[in-house]
């Protein structure tokens, strides 16, 4: 599965304004990035109660790049 079609899934289910969602990647060398973008009031729903969201997410990214043989990194742009 790729990992920048599940993110925006689960971001997509948490959120207030699933229609403001935005993923996107950036290629580099070393690692891909997926950045995230959600509402201004929607930010503390996909951080999470002391980031445990975040990190739950970027758990699940990483686990799906190791099975993929590639490195990804998540960030969310508030």
């Amino acid at each position: 599965m790729v990992p920048v079609q599940l993110v925006e899934y689960i971001v997509g289910s948490l959120v207030s304004h699933p229609d403001e969602v935005a993923v996107r990647t950036i290629d580099g060398n070393e690692e891909t990035i997926i950045e995230i973008r959600v509402a201004e009031s929607d930010v503390g729903k996909v951080i999470g109660k002391n980031g445990s969201v975040a990190r739950a997410l970027r758990t699940l990214v990483s686990a799906i790049g190791a099975s993929q043989q590639k490195n990804y990194a998540l960030e969310i742009i508030d």
